[in-house]
């Protein structure tokens, strides 16, 4: 492997880092935020806590599309999508079993799989313009609406019950916490675009010195490097027994990459997807349907599910990338 090479890999990991730092600082500021003004813990993985993770796809996305790699961009929300299912969904069920909430199953995994279904087919003319791009984001807007009313419905009927421990830690801070959160959240949001111009800058450059295409770099390398954040939040709070907001984070992570990401991506820029082809397409919308039948016959995972999904992503890599 050349000098050349190796120094487009580091640059990754560095963009990688920072992106991951930036996520950090966003998701602690912004969870801790959104749970003073009374979200509770499962919206806040559907929302804040999914948007923070997905945050790196975001600023990926849209600097790839003002660059004109929106092969690249595609890729990138593809190959997470497939990722946040197959691998961490898998790993954390392989983990620890999780208990499934009603409410994940009757809204949140059909708006999941809907997500898949409309960013397959606007993708079908290989094109996307601002008026999908418009779709997306009326989407992503939609489902904050809801899920935050839906939110507040069930702190009124839980009146009597007592708060989440991470509720009443927070209420329970010195106001002067409040501009501690707020700077985590601006200085995450600051690492997020300074390492997602370094992952960029490096993946396009360890596509062009592998010969391969930047979508293949977007659906594998650079899908599981931004992918770390809902990763670590997955598997954490599996292991914690806080199923509600393990797969509350993954399954939010995806309609946020679909509606959120690549839909302001497009109304800045609209894109091709150049290097996804049809099969990558199809996977990722073959595992959302997967999911959806596995999360929505039982109120618990199984660890045979979660070995199942682990081993469609070890068969999804072996086939997008070039033998």
């Amino acid at each position: 492997m050349s000098i050349d090479v190796l120094q487009s890999f580091a640059q990754m990991g560095i963009g990688i880092v920072l992106l991951l730092t930036g996520a950090e600082g966003l998701v602690r500021g912004a969870s801790a935020l959104a749970l003073r003004f009374g979200l509770t813990p499962l919206v806040v993985g559907l929302t804040v806590v999914a948007f923070g993770t997905s945050s790196p796809e975001l600023v990926v996305s849209v600097q790839a599309a003002l660059s004109g790699d929106g092969g690249f961009a595609v890729g990138n929300v593809v190959g997470s999508n497939v990722a946040n299912l197959a691998l961490i969904v898998g790993i954390s069920a392989a983990l620890s079993p999780m208990v499934i909430q009603r409410s994940l199953i009757r809204w949140d995994l059909p708006v999941m799989l809907a997500s898949a279904v409309i960013l397959v087919l606007f993708l079908q003319n290989g094109w996307l313009g601002r008026l999908e791009g418009a779709v997306l984001t009326a989407g992503i807007v939609a489902y904050l609406i809801v899920s935050i009313r839906s939110s507040r419905k069930e702190v009124r009927e839980l009146n009597d019950v007592e708060l989440p421990d991470q509720v009443e830690e927070v209420v329970a801070e010195p106001e002067a916490s409040l501009w501690r959160h707020m700077l985590l959240t601006v200085g995450g949001l600051a690492l997020l675009l300074f390492g997602s111009s370094q992952l960029l800058a490096g993946a396009l450059t360890t596509a062009e010195r592998l010969g391969v295409s930047e979508a293949v770099i977007g659906l594998t390398i650079v899908a599981v490097g931004t992918s770390l954040p809902e990763l670590a939040t997955t598997v954490v709070a599996a292991l914690r027994k806080q199923g509600d907001i393990a797969l509350g984070n993954a399954i939010g992570s995806n309609v946020f990459n679909a509606f959120g990401v690549l839909g302001p991506a497009a109304l800045v820029q609209p894109m091709t997807r150049e290097g996804v082809g049809d099969d990558a397409l199809f996977i990722m919308l073959g595992v959302s349907v997967l999911t959806f039948g596995l999360l929505g016959t039982g109120l618990r995972t199984r660890r045979w599910e979660g070995f199942l999904l682990i081993a469609i992503y070890g068969l999804y890599l072996w086939w997008v990338i070039p033998k």
